[in-house]
């Protein structure tokens, strides 16, 4: 089963939002994905997604029962994308020990309608600036579900 792990700094706003708006949109197109979310530093590691991430991730019908826990070296093992949301997070898991640059890749290179390359992270804004980034994320999400149904055709058109 193909696998995701989304990535930001703190695993408090931005990844756990990737995590539950790609998870729902799964759900709702019926594809099976291990979906995960995951922090390059350690600061909030236990802690739930901070209260705006978790109001507007409910809005759009996502569970946010999320913990953070950090980026693990057989993360790169274990998944097969790894969704980074800014060149920040990029840059460091290309350093991460155990990186496998190849499944790295920017969160917003999945919407082919994005001015930017990065997710912005919303921690000292305010719900505004989570809403924005949401919905960053509904599209990035969707392109991901693309990425693998193409792959999925690919596959079945190479048997």
């Amino acid at each position: 089963m193909p696998s995701v792990l989304f990535v930001c700094l703190g695993n408090i706003c931005r990844s756990p939002l990737g995590e539950a708006i790609l998870r729902r949109q799964a759900a709702e197109a019926g594809v099976d994905l291990v979906i995960d979310s995951a922090g390059t530093g350690d600061w909030h590691v236990g802690s739930p997604p901070d209260s705006r991430a978790v109001k507007v991730g409910r809005l759009r019908g996502c569970d946010m029962n999320l913990k953070a826990r950090q980026v693990r070296s057989r993360d790169f093992e274990e998944f097969d994308l790894i969704v980074a949301m800014d060149h920040a997070n990029l840059s460091t898991l290309y350093r991460w020990p155990g990186s496998q640059p190849d499944k790295v890749r920017l969160a917003r290179s999945f919407d082919p309608t994005a001015d930017d390359t990065e997710v912005p992270d919303p921690y000292y804004g305010e719900l505004e600036d989570f809403q924005e980034v949401a919905e960053m994320l509904e599209a990035a999400c969707a392109g991901i579900l693309q990425h693998f149904a193409s792959q999925k055709s690919a596959e079945t058109a190479s048997k």
